[in-house]
């Protein structure tokens, strides 16, 4: 068998020892060093490959290189490797011209860059994937100017962080404008080999109102189907509440600031029934308020059917609402508040320095 003997001195041994031990170190530099450390303890080339699981070829080239050019010989020589495939500075262009789009586009698309740089549009998409940069998403937001923000927030958080005993938390919100949409053909069933169908255009046979409280403790909800949304109705739903709740327990509310929920006649019925507590959400805040996160859910299911009347639509939502209190879902507030608050701050700042720039250009 070739044998190759290596003596090593001790720092090359303990660089080598180093190199194998290392868990962050490439798996080449590693298979490399063990190579090395094999062949000085004594074994044959054969032995070294065998034990491995490489070739014996393989276990001569890196003896040889490490005789000849000691520890420095076990590194790839400068410019080996698999060669850039993007032309110099196209890189550079694609990450810095994604966030400015031109003023004939709304956004930059992988193959409207590709065009622009010079360069294929699965390129533009690695690039852009690898650095998060994602031109087609977008998210919506809005910053509250309520004066009482953080006073009305942490009463909110509160709430959420430590519910008050012997009492029910309701998150209570409306659901208007659900709409009872009629295709004007029936469309094509889910089918193996085929997705469902439904015709672009409808017939509206009018709206209705969900009112909706989420119990925060266990997920059930009280709810009441109307066709206005006026105070009326939201004081009909309040006596709902009322009668479907337990006689000895407070009731905190948490809702937002639509007129209906300040009407003076609503403020009356809540003085001569003081076991209710409002809790109102800052303005412009309604992620703050977990039925939203129902409604999120409800949507989907009506804009899926087709409704040739509004008793239709209000018998789908009441079976699904049974079918949901059968089953109830708990939402469970865990951000903290300092968190979002830190958040909102940092928002803000982003806010202002866009305006400030906005500002002096136009200046």
């Amino acid at each position: 068998m070739a044998r190759q003997r290596i003596e090593l001195q001790p720092e090359e041994a303990a660089e080598l020892r180093r190199r194998f031990r290392a868990s962050t170190m490439p798996v080449r530099d590693r298979r490399r060093s063990e190579i090395i450390l094999l062949s000085a303890e004594g074994l044959t080339q054969q032995q070294i490959a065998q034990r491995m699981g490489i070739s014996r070829v393989q276990v001569s080239r890196w003896v040889g290189r490490f005789a000849r050019h000691r520890v420095a010989g076990l590194s790839d020589a400068a410019g080996r490797g698999r060669k850039p495939w993007l032309a110099e500075g196209a890189a550079k262009q694609v990450l810095e011209r994604a966030v400015t789009p031109p003023p004939h586009l709304g956004r930059w698309s992988c193959r409207t860059m590709a065009r622009a740089v010079g360069i294929s549009a699965a390129s533009v998409q690695r690039l852009w994937a690898a650095n998060d940069i994602k031109p087609h998403l977008s998210r919506t937001f809005k910053l509250s100017n309520d004066k009482q923000f953080e006073e009305k927030f942490w009463d909110v958080i509160g709430l959420y962080l430590d519910p008050p005993d012997k009492a029910l938390l309701l998150c209570c919100d409306e659901k208007s404008q659900c709409q009872a949409l009629e295709r004007t053909q029936p469309g094509l069933p889910l089918g193996i080999g085929h997705i469902r169908t439904k015709t672009h255009d409808y017939v509206r046979h009018g709206t209705l109102t969900l009112f909706a409280a989420l119990n925060y403790l266990d997920g059930k909800l009280i709810t009441r189907l109307a066709a206005r949304h006026r105070h009326q109705e939201w004081l009909a739903f309040l006596k709902l509440i009322d009668q479907q709740s337990p006689a000895d327990l407070d009731i905190h509310i948490i809702a937002d600031n639509y007129a209906t929920h300040k009407h003076p006649q609503v403020k009356k019925w809540l003085q001569r029934h003081p076991r209710f507590r409002m809790h109102y959400t800052p303005t412009s805040s309604s992620w703050m308020n977990l039925v939203e996160r129902f409604f999120g859910d409800l949507t989907p299911f009506i804009g899926e059917k087709s409704f040739s009347s509004t008793r239709e639509l209000a018998d789908a939502i009441i079976t699904f609402l049974a079918a949901r209190n059968d089953n109830p879902r708990r939402y469970v507030w865990k951000a903290k508040g300092q968190d979002i608050l830190r958040k909102i701050d940092k928002a803000r700042r982003a806010l202002a320095a866009q305006r400030n720039g906005i500002s002096e250009t136009s200046h």
